[in-house]
């Protein structure tokens, strides 16, 4: 196997094929790809949530539904990953980032950024959120496309192909709305 297993195949006994088993091969690459991108899928969640109240564009409404309702079961599934391979569980804190490589060029926002977007409403917020998802998106892409290049784990790189096909399409998607 091209990568090397960073933890113990037998912690999880009752699976029914050394395949199907989540631990039996991962690196340090998916632990720091799970580990960064739960954060940056939390903001990306509540970067979601702050369209209501703010936007009445129904077309801003739905891709902010879609955004929350593809990333929070990622998110569960990262922790999970994080869990089954015995490291610590994974922080919402978008400035747990900061301390990697990975949170230069992530697309994550600041505080003040969110605060801003937070005083928008109405086209002005769209515009601005919109904006901010895309770069927030383009972040989350070169962080999956790294994990496809680095990563060991099967299911792991999975998930960062479907980041990068669904990220993609949602960025043209803004990008259209954007005009």
């Amino acid at each position: 196997m091209e990568g090397h297993s960073m933890g113990s195949s037998t912690s999880m006994e009752s699976a029914p094929s050394h395949a199907a088993d989540p631990t039996a091969e991962f690196s340090d690459a998916d632990v720091m790809f799970a580990s960064i991108m739960y954060p940056h899928h939390a903001q990306a969640v509540e970067m979601a949530a702050m369209g209501e109240g703010r936007t009445i564009d129904p077309d801003v409404v739905a891709l902010a539904g879609e955004i929350a309702d593809a990333q929070k079961p990622e998110m569960d599934q990262l922790t999970s990953w994080l869990s089954a391979w015995g490291r610590p569980a994974p922080s919402a804190d978008a400035n747990s980032m900061g301390s990697t490589d990975h949170g230069s060029g992530s697309g994550m926002m600041t505080s003040r950024d969110m605060d801003s977007l937070m005083s928008l409403a109405g086209a002005e917020f769209d515009r601005q959120w919109l904006t901010m998802m895309i770069e927030h998106h383009e972040g989350a892409v070169k962080m999956a496309e790294k994990q496809i290049a680095d990563g060991s784990n099967v299911d792991a790189v999975a998930m960062a192909r479907t980041i990068v096909e669904t990220q993609n399409a949602e960025i043209s998607r803004m990008q259209q709305l954007l005009g």
